[in-house]
């Protein structure tokens, strides 16, 4: 994983890690790997990893048995929450860009609809620049 040094690193584990559950690559009521094989695996300290997993545990996105490790929620409730919640935040974050670029809000609409059109009209996902 590569990581980006204006971001904090324990939340960039758990982006990671809740773009592999919304994904299905961790699906709900699988195990996560062990905190030190995630340190390895991601080559970061112990502790980062621990840190990340524990705002997960707060927020109910994984739950921890003890004595047996950490798991994906089953809360079906739970995980779409979290898809809306990373939705908007990217949303957020694509709308503030494009604002700062003067365009209006009908623009912004009228630009992602040419994307969304032009994007089923491709056969191979990386011939668009994302």
């Amino acid at each position: 994983m590569k990581f980006d040094d204006k971001i904090p690193i324990y939340y960039q584990i758990k982006t990671y890690l809740y773009h592999a559950m919304l994904t299905g690559k961790l699906q709900p009521g699988a195990q996560l790997p062990a905190v030190r094989q995630l340190a390895v695996d991601l080559t970061v300290n112990v502790n980062t990893v621990q840190r990340a997993l524990a705002e997960m545990i707060t927020e109910g996105t994984i739950v921890s048995q003890r004595g047996k490790g950490n798991f994906v929620t089953e809360d079906q409730a739970r995980l779409a929450q979290l898809k809306e919640t990373l939705v908007m935040s990217q949303l957020a974050q694509v709308y503030r860009q494009l604002h700062a670029l003067n365009l209006s809000d009908t623009e912004i609409v009228a630009s992602l609809q040419r994307y969304i059109e032009h994007r089923e009209g491709q056969v191979d996902d990386k011939s668009i620049n994302d």
